[in-house]
């Protein structure tokens, strides 16, 4: 079995007619059978966070009633998730030389993560300053720290670890000119290339068009396509608007409302399933995690959102953001439960 060649093209969907572009893509995958692992390059954070029943308004002061220290960064999560789902995954990234920085490569290294490619900065580690209230809403600011010093020696380590994967993991913690120049190289590689473009930053011109998929929340998605993106009808504009601009799939994560996705072959809306949210801070690494995951495997686009949202729907049931990646074990049954 050549366990993730077909990625690229399932984003052609199963029953229509298959955009050839994708279908020659598949073939050159096919020759590069073995490769199969999940590469991400991102943001390694740790995570401060407090609990309050509910946000402050500006110049006021809420009585918390939890402080948390949790492992995170988009990117980081995104390959705890991968790696819990099974997924063989490489983190490129940097941590500072603070007490923060042994913590978070400990963390990586404990979920199955290979972290030969994390490097040490003379600076603070990133951080993220999270506020939860009581329905599981977040508020976020984050410190890029380490994050802002990758550069020549990261995109080294992804050239060296890209021979080894199929699927590239990309987020905006780290420079545009990095994410840039790694979402070229590996595009021309063959690779499929996920951009979850968080945080809301500038990108430059032309990386979209680099991206072989790219999944932006609510927020992020108003921010590119330039108009409030908050239901099924302003996610399908989104959806066209980011087609345009040259991404072969577009996949609008809408939290409890659901995921729409969409290529140039047609478009699917995955309803959210039922659960008892209590933290949503790492519920979109959790979507991209199990998304590269299904990819790497070779399922169906419509499949991979199905388990994307079920990794991501689980994740929102407990607290903290790496600590609430679920294990492939408890997808699968928790899709059972829903299935049956």
């Amino acid at each position: 079995m050549l366990t993730g060649v077909t990625a690229d093209a399932r984003l052609a969907w199963s029953g229509n007619q298959r955009d050839p572009n994708l279908r020659n893509f598949m073939e050159t995958r096919m020759r590069q059978g073995e490769a199969r692992g999940i590469l991400v390059l991102g943001g390694i954070n740790m995570d401060l966070v407090t609990v309050s029943d509910r946000f402050p308004n500006p110049g006021e002061t809420v009585v918390g009633n939890r402080f948390l220290t949790y492992a995170g960064g988009k990117g980081a999560n995104q390959a705890v998730a991968a790696a819990r789902m099974g997924g063989q995954v490489f983190m490129v990234g940097r941590v500072g030389t603070d007490g923060f920085g042994g913590q978070l490569l400990e963390a990586l290294e404990n979920s199955g993560v290979d972290v030969s490619g994390v490097g040490r900065s003379d600076t603070s580690s990133g951080i993220a300053v999270i506020n939860v209230d009581s329905s599981g809403q977040n508020q976020i600011v984050q410190v890029l720290g380490a994050n802002d010093t990758c550069g020549e020696e990261e995109y080294q380590q992804v050239k060296r670890l890209l021979p080894y994967c199929a699927t590239v993991l990309l987020q905006l913690e780290v420079s545009m000119a990095l994410s840039m120049r790694v979402a070229e190289t590996a595009a021309d590689q063959g690779k499929t290339v996920i951009l979850d473009p968080g945080p809301v930053r500038q990108m430059p011109e032309g990386l979209l068009s680099r991206c072989t998929i790219a999944t932006p929340n609510e927020t992020e998605a108003e921010a590119l396509a330039g108009f409030p993106v908050n239901d099924r009808r302003s996610a399908t504009d989104a959806a066209a608007a980011l087609l345009d601009r040259g991404v072969r799939c577009a996949i609008i994560t809408l939290g409890e409302q659901g995921a729409y996705a969409a290529t140039a072959a047609g478009a699917n809306f995955q309803a959210a399933f039922p659960v008892a949210a209590v933290d949503s801070v790492g519920a979109g690494d959790a979507f991209n995690g199990g998304l590269a995951v299904a990819l790497t495997e070779g399922r169906e686009l419509a499949e991979a959102v199905k388990l994307a949202s079920a990794v991501g729907g689980l994740s929102v049931t407990r607290t903290g953001a790496q600590e609430a990646m679920p294990t492939r074990d408890e997808v699968d049954d928790f899709l059972k439960r829903h299935e049956g």
